[in-house]
């Protein structure tokens, strides 16, 4: 196969535009996207921006840094800082934090962990031994997003930036649907608007695929981690990502059209809801920002403590 564009040797198929791009202009397609992306994401003008970017370790997040910092590194008026939340998830984990903190030092970026042990008292190992019979993912998401956004607030950041492929975007999107959840549907990320007491969350990766966040770490020597939370499997997204997998197979472009579908609606339902005038009260525990007294971690450490006391 030749490269489209130059007629080098291709390394890569676009199925959804029918084009064979070599390593260079496989490259540049992705990073013409990503800074697409980044400037409709960070819209604020004449401004110093900063921007505290999730890294686990994984090819996504990992990506997301790598890619930041090329296309920021000359700006002085954008800050980049990295943060690793650790849920506590042994032999997962730790893996995922020494790649993280080697790509960091590499990129002269400083890199902070932030811990469900030291903020919640207990990890996500523990957790599961106190109510095994809940899926993993609804206690480890509310709590990821709790200190992601707790270690932005702390740093200043304008933005914080999260490794979230196209892939996983079309899921997000289908799984509201499916789920009838309009309000989590118009409240997804990148967000266009500022909350008090929330860090807006930009997506940079969003329109990118899996298998082309793969290639390009690849290709650009990013060393990743590629193990697999053990709690995996337990994970409802599983089954959208059969579903949608199997629609792309089938009609390439289909995420595209789901991404598509969400950018052209979410604005006329959030107008419609007027979601961003939702009044937004500080959690009488920790002050997070929660819509009732207590925010939905809070809540829930409350319920691991009364099954942990249990006999």
């Amino acid at each position: 196969m030749q490269c489209s564009i130059c007629g080098n040797k291709a390394v890569y198929e676009v199925k959804y535009n029918g084009s064979f791009l070599c390593k260079k202009h496989f490259m540049d397609f992705v990073e013409r996207r990503v800074k697409r992306e980044l400037r409709s994401q960070t819209a604020r003008k004449n401004k110093n921006i900063s921007i505290s970017v999730g890294i686990s370790g994984g090819k996504d997040s990992s990506v997301t840094l790598y890619l930041l910092n090329k296309i920021y590194k000359n700006r002085r008026d954008v800050n980049i800082k990295a943060f690793t939340v650790d849920e506590g998830i042994n032999g997962y984990r730790s893996t995922g934090l020494e790649k993280a903190k080697k790509l960091s030092e590499e990129l002269g970026i400083e890199h902070e962990i932030i811990s469900f042990k030291e903020n919640f008292g207990y990890t996500m190992d523990e957790i599961m031994k106190i109510d095994p019979k809940t899926i993993s993912c609804s206690h480890c998401g509310p709590m990821r997003r709790n200190l992601m956004n707790k270690i932005s607030m702390y740093n200043n950041s304008d933005y914080v930036a999260l490794g979230i492929n196209q892939d996983d975007y079309a899921q997000s999107i289908i799984m509201n649907v499916v789920k009838g959840d309009v309000q989590r549907y118009i409240r997804m990320a990148p967000h266009e608007y500022v909350r008090d007491g929330l860090v807006p969350r930009i997506l940079p990766l969003r329109k990118i695929p899996e298998k082309e966040v793969v290639l390009y770490a690849v290709l650009a020597g990013i060393d990743f981690d590629s193990s697999w939370c053990p709690y995996y499997a337990m994970a409802q997204r599983n089954i959208f990502r059969k579903l949608i997998d199997d629609l792309e197979n089938e009609t390439p472009g289909s995420k595209y059209a789901i991404i598509k579908f969400f950018d052209e609606t979410r604005e006329p339902l959030r107008d419609y809801f007027k979601t961003s005038e939702v009044k937004l009260n500080k959690c009488i525990k920790c002050g997070s920002p929660t819509t009732g007294e207590l925010c939905e971690v809070c809540r829930d450490i409350e319920s691991l403590r009364e099954l942990e006391a249990k006999p």
